[in-house]
């Protein structure tokens, strides 16, 4: 192969490393003859020292060396041809010197990785032909194209050759003989003819552990769950677009052999992104607006279920406080919405409370605060005083249908609407929830009306309204809660403990820890739920937190008016499902740390299952409430600035006193 210039590029290449050889064994001479002047006195003839230049020929380097190697030694002067003027070539486009990079990469690699080849990479980078035997036939034309002696011997020689120069004249002819002899075979072709030089191939003492065949990692293959339809992707493109790109393709990965598998293309083959691809037949085919259960493509589809909850469970937190019409709200909420307990936040926050503050939407904007971006309010409803709010993950907002609502009134007179109910329902995927938050009738001896308080939501709480039952044949006409799979009550159900306030004291201060087992003996609601004379069919989690009624204002000691009322457990959490273990509950708590009210917060966590549906159900289409999302950024944001000047200013003003 010819350079542009008209000079063979192995010709060069040569005659290059043949000039620095000889300036290197000049130089090595050079040392080595002062070492044996020094030594001997000055009785040995030792070369005349001159500079070397680059371009000093091979004849006029071998007179730099002794006289018994010029004896043993003859060589032909080499005058390599003037360089011919070069040829205009066209220009190369980007992709093509990009190419011609990436093949001398993949050439230097495959010199590197040969376990036959213990050349260096630059002997493969000045190869014209793939086969040794063209190499050899050029070698007539010029001396010098055969392989000199410091590219084809080895490292080890040269280290040799220079520590043995540091000895007397003996040692100098030992050197001599060596590099005559080395000279003597590279003329006579007879070293390293025909090729490289190769070493024995290393074997390892002991058999290596098998791999895997798929070395592909793990992480990158499931992190992103891709659809069966897309599996022949690797091949689609590869016969779509043909010609491989600069960029990272498909192809290049598994030409370099970084992919193994074709699981590890399709986690990558969205450009980098999470995100699942979508083809352009499924776009076609998908339908919003109608579809089955089991359809490829549909939005609330088992395939699209499946890729955000692989195990078709969802995590819900349920709340209730009554505020007690309190004003103030807390400092901080993180304890009540975020307890450290679990590690993950839940997918779904559903916040019930029972004589609100006056100002709802500083509530909700502190709950907007509290959970952050990735949450938004999916809808929130009033009667009166009773709140209720519900937020979910903004990547949810999708699979929800029309969110409705009603509300229940059980007092017959009331201009301040304090009892009664509020029911949000919706569908989420192909499974309905209800949601009800109430508040009954106060009282200790008043357990019948609290059983007509739920008698009448029951009956004249009147949903769904639009949205379709997903179990017509499984539901009931005068029961609201027979027509949806997933139920959530709760409230301030304002049943007590029928106990006297003395007997309830002595328990406690026997146990004061989370073992009430005791005081739930006497409990109203369990007494009553045992019965079936209240919440039929629900189920409540198991009671280890101590009575959330009543407290102290801003204090952990129960009731120390004058009325000295009984500890109770008035606020409550139920639950009741369509399909047996639906609903798992995994944290029934209170949370004593906030002390507005002289209720405690309770709440509970639950894992849900949830099931594949319809398009054909009227649906939200993401709608939330993008003013309040908004304020409760900028709410959070401005409070993190505050509390970094705070910080800064307290470092700031610190004096230290010396005494």
């Amino acid at each position: 192969m010819s350079t542009p210039n008209g000079f063979p590029q192995h010709s060069r290449a040569c005659v290059s490393q043949s000039m620095e050889g000889g300036a290197v064994q000049d130089l090595q001479a050079k040392k080595a003859g002062k070492a044996a002047k020094k030594e001997a006195g000055g009785n040995v003839a030792l070369p005349t020292e001159r500079p070397v230049s680059v371009g000093t020929p091979v004849s006029e380097t071998l007179k730099l060396l002794p006289e018994e190697l010029k004896a043993n030694m003859k060589i032909k002067s080499i005058t390599p041809r003037p360089p011919r003027k070069p040829r205009l070539e066209r220009a190369a486009s980007l992709d093509e010197k990009s190419w011609r990079r990436w093949r001398r990469f993949r050439t230097s690699q495959e010199s590197l990785t040969d376990p036959n080849d213990t050349s260096s990479s630059n002997g493969s980078l000045q190869e014209a032909s793939p086969s040794p035997p063209n190499r050899s036939r050029a070698s007539p034309c010029h001396p010098c194209c055969q392989q000199d002696s410091l590219h084809s011997s080895p490292d080890a020689s040269e280290a040799s050759l220079v520590g043995k120069s540091r000895g007397g004249t003996s040692d100098l002819g030992k050197r001599a003989s060596e590099i005559s002899s080395a000279f003597g075979g590279l003329l006579r072709g007879k070293a390293f003819a025909g090729g490289k030089p190769r070493l024995s191939q290393i074997m390892p003492a002991r058999p290596l552990p098998p791999m895997e065949l798929n070395v592909a990692s793990h992480t990158l293959r499931t992190a992103n769950r891709i659809d069966s339809d897309c599996l022949d992707y690797r091949h689609y493109s590869q016969h779509k677009f043909g010609r491989v790109s600069s960029s990272l393709s498909d192809t290049r990965l598994h030409g370099n052999g970084m992919v193994y598998d074709n699981c590890s293309t399709d986690s990558m083959k969205s450009t980098f992104s999470l995100l699942t691809p979508i083809r352009a037949k499924d776009v076609r085919s998908r339908s919003y607006l109608e579809g089955s259960l089991m359809a490829s493509g549909a939005l609330l589809g088992a395939e699209e279920l499946s890729r955000y909850f692989p195990d078709r469970n969802i995590g819900i937190f349920v709340a209730t406080w009554n505020m007690q019409g309190q004003k103030e709200l807390p400092v901080n909420l993180d304890d009540f919405l975020l307890p450290t307990d679990p590690d993950y936040a839940q997918d779904m926050y559903v916040i019930g409370v029972q004589e609100g503050c006056p100002d709802r939407r500083e509530w909700e904007i502190r709950l907007q605060e509290t959970l952050g971006p990735h949450y938004v309010l999916l809808y929130s409803a009033a009667h009166g005083v009773l709140y209720m709010s519900v937020f979910i993950r903004r990547d949810l907002i999708w699979f929800c249908s029309e969110v409705e609502y009603a509300t229940v009134t059980t007092r017959i007179v009331s201009q301040i609407k304090t009892k009664g109910a509020l029911g949000i329902c919706f569908t989420f995927f192909g499974t309905s929830f209800l949601f009800i938050t109430s508040h009954f009738t106060s009282g200790d001896s008043k357990v019948n009306e609290r059983k007509l308080d739920y008698n009448k939501t029951i009956q004249a709480l009147t949903l769904p309204k639009n949205v379709p039952d997903t179990n017509p044949y499984r539901s009931s006409s005068s029961d609201v809660t027979t027509r949806f799979d997933e139920v959530f009550w709760f409230g301030d159900f304002n049943f007590r403990l029928n106990k006297d306030r003395e007997t309830v004291d002595s328990i406690l201060n026997q146990n004061p820890d989370t073992d009430v087992s005791k005081l739930l003996m006497y409990d109203q609601l369990t007494s009553e739920m045992s019965r079936g004379s209240i919440f039929k069919g629900f189920q409540e989690a198991a009671i280890h937190f101590r009575p959330s009624y009543k407290f102290d204002i801003g204090k952990d000691s129960y009731d120390t008016t004058s009325k000295q009322r009984t500890p109770s457990y008035t606020d409550r959490v139920v639950f009741r499902s369509r399909y047996k273990d639906d609903i798992q509950a995994v944290k029934y708590s209170s949370c004593p740390v906030i002390k507005t009210s002289d209720h405690r917060p309770v709440f509970a966590l639950f894992r849900v299952k949830v099931r594949p549906g319809r398009d054909n159900i009227p649906l939200a289409a993401g709608q939330f409430d993008r003013e309040l999302y908004l304020m409760g950024i900028k709410r959070r944001i401005t409070r993190e600035l505050q509390k970094r000047r705070e910080q800064k200013d307290q470092k700031s003003s610190s004096i230290c006193s010396i005494s």
